[in-house]
C-alpha cells in the first residue's frame, strides 16, 4: 500500500471515530465529470456496447488518440488507467537486474511497479535549488550499461514541475548517445499546465523510436473512477505490452472507452475553465504557505499540487515535547494536532517536504492552510 493510501484511509478512519479531519492528501478534482461525457457512456450502454472490448483498446478510441499524436493506431494501447500502462510496459521490458532512472521526486508508485517487473530503481535527486527537475549532468552521471528505461513526470506529481522544450531536448542529447536507453514519458497532467506544455515526442522527435507517452483522461476530464488511460510508443512495445495486459485485466472497461473517447472529441470548455480555477487555488495556497513561519513553497507550473520545504521546523518541538527530526514526524504531528492530513516527502523519494493537493475547494484549502499554520504555531525551539 502507497503512502498516500495509507494516510488517507488513515484519515477517513479518524473521521469515522469522530474526529475533525481533512485529508488534503489526494489527487482527485473535486469537480464532477462532464456531463456530455457521462451521456455519451449512458448512450454507449443503451446501444449494447457492453460485450468485451478488444485487449487493446476499440478501435474508435485507438483512432482518436493516434490523430491527436500524430501517430498510427498500432501505436496505442488502452488499458484500465495510466498505472496499468506503466506495468505493462515494466512487465514487458524490464528483466532481473534492470534499471530504470527516476528522477526525485517522483510519483509514489513508480518505484512499486518497477520492483515488481524485476527492475531497480535508479533514484536521482533533484531538489528545489534545480526546479525539481533533472539537469543532462545528472542524467549523464546515472546511465550505465544496465540502464533500461529512463521514466519522467511532466507536469510532475507532487512538484508540479514542468521541463521545458529546451530542457526536454537537453535531456534528448544525452540520450541520443546511449541508445539502449529507452524513455517513459508519463504526460498525465499536460492539460493541467499554467506555462506552455511540450510533449517529450515534440521535442525529441528522433528519439520516438525508443519513447512511449503515457496519459490518459482521470486528471483533466475529473474521470478518476472511469479508469482509462493509454500508451503511445512503437509497435513493437504495444504488441508486447497487450500480451502482458491480455492476461492480467484484458481489455478496459467498454462503457469507459466510450466516455474517454467523448472526452477527447466532445467539447473542451470545460478543461479552460478547470485550469484557471485550478491556477487560483494555486496562487492562494502558494501564498498562504509562504506566509507561514518555517515553511517554503514554490509555485508550481503545472498539475494540481505543491510540494514545500519543512526542513526549517525539523528539529522543532511540539506541545507533547516531541521533537521532530524527519518531514514524516512533522506529518503526523500536524495531522493528530489539528486533523490535516498531507503526505510526507519522504513517500516521493525527497525527505524535508511535503505534498498537499489544492485539487479541493477553496473553503477546504483555506481551512487546510490555517490548520497548517495552527500546527507549526504550537512549535517551538526550546
Amino acid at each position: 500500500m502507497s503512502e498516500i493510501v495509507a494516510i488517507s484511509e488513515e484519515a477517513v478512519r479518524m473521521r469515522a471515530s469522530g474526529h475533525d479531519v481533512l485529508a488534503l492528501s489526494t489527487g482527485e478534482p473535486d469537480f464532477p465529470t462532464p456531463a456530455h461525457i457521462c451521456d455519451a457512456a449512458h448512450k454507449a450502454m443503451l446501444a449494447g456496447q457492453t460485450r468485451y472490448p478488444p485487449t487493446v483498446g476499440i478501435p474508435a478510441l485507438r483512432a482518436a488518440i493516434a490523430e491527436q499524436a500524430n501517430v498510427e493506431p498500432s501505436n496505442v494501447i488502452v488499458a484500465t488507467g495510466a498505472k496499468q500502462v506503466l506495468a505493462d510496459m515494466f512487465l514487458a521490458t524490464l528483466n532481473e537486474g534492470d534499471d530504470v532512472i527516476v528522477p526525485t521526486p517522483y510519483w509514489t508508485s513508480y518505484s512499486d511497479i518497477i520492483a515488481f517487473s524485476g527492475g531497480q530503481s535508479v533514484l536521482v535527486p533533484c531538489g528545489a535549488e534545480a526546479g525539481f527537475k533533472m539537469t543532462p549532468e545528472q542524467l549523464a552521471d546515472a546511465i550505465t550499461p544496465r540502464t533500461r528505461w529512463l521514466l519522467l513526470n511532466s507536469p510532475s506529481n507532487p512538484s508540479g514541475a514542468v521541463y521545458s522544450a529546451a530542457e526536454l531536448q537537453a535531456l534528448g542529447e544525452v540520450l541520443a548517445r546511449h541508445p539502449h536507453v529507452w524513455i517513459a514519458s508519463d504526460e498525465i497532467y499536460d492539460l493541467i499546465c499554467y506555462e506552455p506544455f511540450t510533449s517529450f515526442r515534440t521535442a525529441c522527435p528522433d528519439l520516438a523510436d525508443r519513447t512511449i507517452v503515457i496519459n490518459g483522461v482521470s486528471k483533466a476530464h475529473a474521470m478518476t473512477g472511469w479508469r482509462i488511460g493509454w500508451g503511445i510508443a512503437p509497435a513493437e512495445l504495444i504488441q508486447a505490452m497487450v500480451a502482458v495486459q491480455g492476461q492480467i485485466t484484458s481489455g478496459a472497461c467498454s462503457i469507459s472507452q466510450a466516455a474517454a473517447l467523448e472526452a477527447i472529441t466532445g467539447d473542451q470548455s470545460h478543461i479552460a475553465e478547470r485550469r484557471g480555477a485550478f491556477r487560483d487555488r494555486r496562487d492562494f495556497v502558494v501564498q498562504a504557505l509562504n506566509a507561514i513561519s518555517g515553511i517554503n513553497c514554490a509555485t508550481p507550473d503545472g498539475a494540481f499540487y505543491v510540494f514545500p520545504s519543512c526542513h526549517a521546523l525539523l528539529g522543532h518541538k511540539t506541545p507533547q515535547g516531541q521533537t521532530l527530526e524527519t518531514d514524516v514526524e512533522f506529518c503526523a504531528y500536524v495531522l493528530a494536532s489539528t486533523g490535516l492530513a498531507i503526505v510526507p516527502g519522504r513517500a516521493f523519494g525527497l525527505p524535508g517536504h511535503f505534498r498537499l493537493s489544492y485539487a479541493y475547494a477553496r473553503a477546504d484549502l483555506e481551512d487546510g492552510c490555517a490548520r497548517l499554520k495552527d500546527a507549526v504555531s504550537g512549535l517551538t525551539t526550546n
